[in-house]
């Protein structure tokens, strides 16, 4: 399991770390403003939409080691040609080319290798451990390019040459480059093969018809866009701290530094909470604790006397929001998906699932510059809440139609 967390996390380094931890260098470096930044990382998401659903049913009929590995050694030879500082076109290509490394060959490979690790009664745990891992990984490793860019830039940055900067940008890619390998090496070492036939009996085309028709994985995927709703909307936070708690953009920064924090802690707990309890209920408390949380906030006007309740409620919501994260793939197993259509069902909600990358991002914007500061992000908050609510009514909708038993949620039909 700690194979799968490093190589969970260090094949998104490249195409997320380095733009999002050395943003200012990297746009610097490479000599892109914001928006063309945004669109190498819509072509990216193009992709990997795209990516989704075969991915996943590829991961139903190679075994995990070998698609981990492959990934993470393509996403790392991307990583070397990145280090000679391309040409923005050649960057455009590179990040559309990781859309298909990261996902077709990772990621539902990932999901079911953490399934066959968590067994049919630790699934929580086993995705909460994801979680909570990746986002450990995340800190550790973003912590020593720093060390390592911070060892070539000059005391005073603003005095380095476009030449040390170039250096700087180069060494931080390396390492991540160099990182992506190891994951690889390790996965290979230690991700074990499971019984050949359960890969060489699958039929991926059949495995992607039988999950399009079965509603349980609708349901899930529905689940999944309103959970990762909440986590775009972790995006603003630190835009919230400055234009309406007053705080400068250095201390802004901190507070959803410290909020990351919160991420192994809470999807271990889900996950614990989940296993003994049941992962879809655990879900649907989730989503009601962000509901009230989302709604004190957009009807709060911070001042001295209620300040203490937002930052509670600021904290509360990244807790639920991690918690999601961290188990709403364990619904896998307890709505009774057949293991060999692990991949083609983890690809099918993925790719619903992972929508809101594509709009949220602009109804937050028009909502927030529609009323700048507090009215807007009052509204922005009941729109987070409203979709908390919608969650809601998934859980209740897939909980009923568990109700109808094994044969209904998958009849003897579907299997090849």
């Amino acid at each position: 399991m700690f194979s799968l967390i490093i190589a969970g996390e260090m094949v998104f380094g490249l195409p997320f770390h380095t733009a999002r931890f050395f943003r200012p260098t990297f746009l610097e470096v490479f000599g892109f403003t914001n928006t063309q930044a945004g669109d190498l990382f819509a072509l990216y998401g193009i992709t990997a939409m795209i990516a989704y659903f075969p991915g996943g049913a590829l991961a139903d009929r190679y075994p995990a080691r070998t698609l981990l590995t492959a990934s993470l050694f393509a996403t790392a030879a991307g990583g070397f040609y990145m280090a000679t500082i391309p040409s923005a076109l050649s960057m455009a290509l590179l990040y559309a080319f990781w859309g298909v490394t990261t996902i077709f060959l990772f990621w539902g490979a990932l999901i079911r290798a953490t399934r066959e690790w968590g067994g049919q009664s630790s699934q929580g745990v086993a995705f909460g451990v994801l979680e909570g891992g990746r986002g450990l990984a995340a800190a550790l490793v973003s912590t020593l390019a720093l060390a390592v860019f911070a060892a070539i830039m000059p005391e005073n940055v603003g005095l380095a040459s476009d030449e040390v900067r170039r250096a700087g940008m180069r060494s931080i890619i390396l390492v991540y480059s160099f990182a992506a390998i190891a994951a690889g090496i390790l996965v290979w070492l230690t991700v074990p093969v499971p019984d050949p036939t359960s890969y060489k009996r699958s039929n991926p085309l059949h495995g992607m018809g039988v999950v399009l028709r079965r509603p349980v994985i609708w349901a899930q995927a529905a689940i999944i866009i309103c959970a990762y709703c909440g986590y775009k909307g972790l995006d603003n936070y630190s835009l919230y701290a400055v234009q309406v708690l007053g705080m400068d953009e250095v201390r802004g920064a901190a507070l959803s530094t410290y909020g990351a924090w919160v991420r192994p802690f809470a999807a271990v707990i889900a996950g614990l909470v989940a296993d003994r309890w049941n992962a879809a209920r655990t879900i649907g408390v989730a989503f009601v604790v962000l509901i009230t949380s989302y709604c004190l906030l957009g009807i709060s006007a911070p001042d001295a006397a209620t300040l203490n309740v937002v930052y509670a409620n600021l904290f509360v919501s990244f807790f639920a929001v991690f918690s999601l994260r961290g188990i709403y793939f364990a619904l896998l197993e307890e709505n009774r998906t057949p293991a060999f259509l692990t991949g083609a069902a983890v690809g099918l909600v993925s790719l619903v699932g992972y929508t809101p990358e594509i709009f949220f991002a602009p109804i937050a914007g028009r909502i927030l510059d529609a009323n700048p500061g507090l009215v807007g992000f009052q509204h922005y908050f009941l729109f987070l809440a409203a979709i908390a609510a919608i969650g809601v009514v998934a859980v209740l909708w897939l909980l009923r139609l568990r109700r109808g038993g094994q044969e209904s949620l998958w009849p003897a039909n579907a299997r090849p």
